[in-house]
């Protein structure tokens, strides 16, 4: 039945009585059981699956961070000191294994990585 609200407009009539010594409180919790809305393997699929876009984006990003590391190793190697920090870099860099489908720069960056662990073994300095 409508019931006058201020401002003169009707609408539905709302009342929130109080439970009673007599009458228990109805808990919200036990009266509809929690459904999850999405199952977590699904979810954890969905965060696994990459867009091809993507892994093609961190992979040129990550071409390049390599290069930049490269050209700063050449140009230390230029004036005569590498800097034990940018090798431990490359090393950590290169570290973290990649497989790019391309056998011969497979090899190349392998190759790359236990050529800058021999000169930080020459400094003392042992990278994980």
């Amino acid at each position: 039945m409508p019931a006058r609200v201020s401002g003169g407009r009707t609408g539905t009539a709302f009342s929130l009585s109080m439970p009673t010594d007599n009458q228990p409180a109805a808990r919200a919790a036990s009266s509809a059981p929690m459904v999850a809305l999405y199952d977590l393997q699904s979810l954890i699929a969905l965060q696994a699956a990459e867009d091809p876009r993507d892994r093609k984006r961190k992979a040129v990003k990550r071409g390049f961070d390599l290069l930049d590391v490269l050209e700063g190793v050449k140009m230390d190697l230029l004036v005569g000191w590498v800097e034990p920090d940018r090798l431990e870099r490359l090393v950590s860099m290169l570290g973290n294994k990649v497989e790019t489908g391309d056998d011969k720069l497979d090899a190349l960056m392998t190759d790359i990585e236990l050529r800058a662990r021999v000169e930080l073994a020459k400094l003392g300095r042992y990278p994980d």
